[in-house]
């Protein structure tokens, strides 16, 4: 008898959870990682001047001044300055 109540016990058991509810599992979102905007600044663009480009009386002093070296072009320089005070 101890037998067929443990067999008993275990069958119905075993029917209770095969009628059960089913746990129903979420459909998992794949997560999507978007990367960082990295904005990219160019370096400033420095013109240097054209004879061409130049008003005529900048552009006589820049062809005096070309083939000169450091001290005369110095020089030149403060004398300008002086000039200008």
């Amino acid at each position: 008898m101890n037998k067929s109540l443990v067999l008993a016990a275990v069958v119905a058991a075993f029917a209770l959870t095969a009628c059960g509810k089913k746990e129903v599992v979420a459909p998992v979102t794949p997560v999507v990682v978007t990367p960082p905007v990295v904005v990219v600044t160019p370096p400033p663009v420095v013109a240097t001047p054209d004879a061409a480009a130049m008003p005529a009386a900048n552009a006589s002093a820049a062809a005096s001044t070309a083939g000169m070296d450091v001290g005369a072009a110095a020089a030149a320089a403060a004398a300008a300055s002086a000039a200008k005070k």
